[in-house]
């Protein structure tokens, strides 16, 4: 680890939106040749500090330091030069071109050279070949619109790892990363570090990963700097949670944990009676789901998003049979979906979850509409919504806000909101508790069971095995080519037992 001067310094930051004071005063120091984690709840300011360290947000005040020089109003030229680089919680890529040609533009563009489809090709086999060899082959042409929202993750942290940058910027950059995926990105950021002196802010909210990467923390809560570039050797998970203000739900979780393993299998059993069973088949498997069932998804994305997309309506063509009462369930469109009694939350909350331009109101009613076939907010809608809010913990100074003014782990709360007056049949989650902290999280376990129980079959695609084993009752397991390998239940599901039936490290 390197000694000072610190490459990036950032002492007193202050940020306001509006009334409300995100940052109160800030202090973050990065050294050359570290990984540095930068530790922190929902709402605590992490994403923020990093869009004003990339020259997206303006500070408030405070002094903010690049190799010893201001950054006052040249963070963003840091960025466009290529000094910086920064994946954002939110992806930035543009849609509507091919993978190679968002990574290699903005290098191409810094060098001054004509763009040529051969080097743009080059370039993004080159960046993407540093994470997943076969997925740099196989895409480099294909428009980022039409990408998963793994596949853009990809796309974005190759992008950035090409940079050539000084400084990297991650904010939860393995959030929709496979456990060997992650493994690799770990091992190119552990080179460039060692041998560049690549300094790397690294964002998560899964303590192994943090321990597997990062030298030192800085942990921030309510705006503040909590702790101060600590080495992760000098404290424990412990500490650090309780520094974020999170340490009942810590506990609350492990309590569970001790009493059986399973909160979960704590519900009361629920009959057919209470709905109807449905079956999913394909040429290698078949389950059936039980109403108040919490079925998990484990493997690379190909299969369990495949899996998905038949049940929520979102493919025409399947290789997946769904039934229910023995007849099949195939829908046009997930509003069709939604009509008929299922439910779907999306891991991707910024481009097909969230309503940005729209109301937390709006955000809340917009599952119920769909069903109703209504478009207008009405007196009712807004009684519900501040019961809804009120129920959740949704911190917000009004329904009338946008989501905006919410943390990515609140937002969150707020798309799974949107189904439980509904109680829908059958509720597909996505990677729900993507770059959510661990209060958030268990707040989302306790809401998922609470539907369960009430007797919505839950499908939960999750690449963090523990998450499964802490609350599935069974787990349909993927292999690395997409195919189900096993259907594992109860004692079955395990980290161990889930690595092997996947072949993918958990």
């Amino acid at each position: 680890m390197n000694s000072q001067p610190y490459l990036l310094s950032a002492r007193s930051i202050v940020k306001r939106f509006g009334p409300t004071r995100v940052l109160n005063g800030v202090d973050l120091s990065l050294a050359r040749g570290e990984v540095h984690a930068f530790l922190g709840g929902n709402g605590a300011g992490k994403s923020t500090l990093i869009k004003i360290i990339a020259g997206q947000h303006d500070r408030d005040g405070g002094v903010l330091e690049f190799g010893g020089e201001a950054l006052d109003g040249s963070a963003a030229a840091r960025v466009d030069s290529g000094e910086i680089a920064v994946v954002n919680q939110e992806l930035a890529l543009l849609p509507h071109l091919s993978v190679a040609e968002n990574i290699a533009l903005p290098r191409l563009r810094r060098a001054g050279q004509r763009y040529s489809e051969r080097a743009a090709e080059t370039i993004a086999i080159e960046a993407l070949s540093l994470i997943d060899p076969r997925f740099a082959r196989e895409s480099v042409g294909r428009m980022v619109g039409d990408l998963t929202l793994h596949e853009r993750q990809l796309v974005e942290i190759a992008r950035s790892l090409g940079s050539g940058a000084k400084l990297l910027l991650l904010d939860e950059p393995t959030a929709n990363l496979t456990a060997s995926e992650t493994g690799r990105l770990f091992a190119v950021i552990r080179r460039l570090v060692t041998d560049t002196g690549l300094a790397v802010l690294f964002v998560s909210h899964r303590m192994r990963e943090i321990r597997q990467i990062a030298d030192v923390c800085t942990v921030i809560r309510d705006g503040k700097t909590a702790i101060d570039r600590v080495a992760l050797n000098a404290i424990t998970d412990a500490d650090i949670v309780e520094c974020m203000g999170q340490s009942i739900a810590l506990e609350e979780g492990a309590a569970a944990r001790g009493r059986g393993g399973h909160p979960s299998k704590a519900r009361p059993d629920i009959t057919a009676a209470d709905g109807d069973t449905v079956t999913v088949r394909c040429v290698y498997i078949e389950l059936a789901i039980r109403p108040g069932a919490i079925v998990g998804l484990a493997g690379a994305p190909t299969g369990p998003m495949a899996l998905i997309e038949a049940l929520t309506g979102m493919s025409e063509t399947s290789s997946w049979k769904v039934e229910r009462r023995g007849a099949p369930m195939a829908y046009a469109s997930s509003a069709a979906a939604a009509r008929a009694g299922v439910g779907f939350v999306s891991g991707d909350r910024a481009n097909k979850g969230i309503l940005g331009t729209l109301p937390i109101i709006d955000n809340l009613m917009a599952a119920r509409r769909i069903v109703e076939r209504r478009a207008c907010v009405s007196h009712s809608e807004l009684e519900e919504g501040a019961r809804l809010i009120d129920a959740l913990d949704i911190r917000a100074a009004s329904l009338w806000d946008l989501p905006s003014t919410l943390s990515g782990g609140t937002q969150q709360k707020l798309l799974i909101a949107r189904w439980l007056a509904l109680k829908p049949q059958l509720l597909v989650l996505e990677e729900p508790t993507r770059g959510v902290d661990i209060r958030t999280k268990h707040e989302i376990y306790a809401l998922i069971r609470k539907m369960a129980a009430q007797g919505t079959a839950v499908i939960w695609w999750s690449t963090e095995y523990v998450e499964l084993v802490e609350l599935c009752d069974t787990v349909l397991a993927f292999d690395l080519n997409g195919h189900p390998t096993r259907v594992l239940s109860d004692a079955q599901v395990t980290e161990t037992q889930l690595a092997d039936a996947t072949g993918m490290a958990a």
